[in-house]
């Protein structure tokens, strides 16, 4: 029996449009083609960081990022605030809680990724990020660490993501129970994918999970 959800980050609480349009006028590039570059990483199953080199090759992005805090040090840049929520975030988080379910929040996001997420207020009960685990998905130490944070067997955990890769394989390796969310690039490719039928559910929106929880879709 689920009691707890763990909830990845990107493209499953934060809706990346805005990130990466951000990006692709940074790097001089139509947004039109950075969105679609990140979409073949995804069709491709390589990381979405490569699509910084499709783009602009040879790029030290690591360099790029520090210029860029220096140049707009008081803007979003490459982060996230509460504007990046996709609208089902809040609604179907508080439903899950009122429903009884810990509700927690465990993502590969960077350090800075703890305070924006913290700042939304979020009916959750913990967060958490790869960088302050120091470690990231789909590594199995991860989701021991989420297993050990929400305090039960991991047969009572439901780990709900937007990839196959990073998420629901991984989890499923670890015992627990999975929910791939068809959004974003990843999520719509890879719920169309043989793969898909090793999640437990493919739901389009998080408000749809408490209704499955409570008619015993798992």
């Amino acid at each position: 029996m689920i009691r707890a959800l763990v909830f990845d980050v990107g493209e499953t609480l934060i809706d990346e449009t805005r990130i990466w349009s951000r990006w692709a006028d940074r790097l001089g590039v139509s947004r039109f083609t950075m969105l679609g570059v990140l979409g073949g990483m995804a069709a491709l199953d390589l990381p979405h960081a490569h699509a910084f080199q499709v783009v602009r090759p040879g790029l030290d992005l690591a360099a790029e990022i520090d210029a860029w805090r220096r140049e707009d040090p008081d803007g979003l840049r490459e982060n996230f605030d509460a504007d990046d929520l996709y609208p089902d975030v809040r609604p179907g988080l508080a439903a899950l809680r009122e429903a009884g379910y810990r509700v927690v929040i465990a993502g590969n996001q960077p350090p800075q990724a703890y305070d924006a997420l913290t700042a939304m207020d979020l009916p959750a009960d913990s967060v958490h990020t790869s960088a302050g685990w120091g470690v990231s998905k789909p590594d199995q130490a991860f989701f021991a660490k989420v297993a050990a944070v929400v305090g039960r067997d991991p047969a009572e955990i439901l780990y709900v993501g937007d990839r196959l890769d990073n998420d629901v394989l991984p989890a499923r390796a670890a015992g627990m129970r999975t929910a791939l969310l068809r959004r974003g690039p990843w999520g719509h490719l890879h719920a169309e994918r043989p793969d898909a039928a090793l999640a437990d559910l493919v739901v389009n929106r998080i408000t749809d999970l408490p209704q499955a929880l409570a008619t015993d879709l798992l």
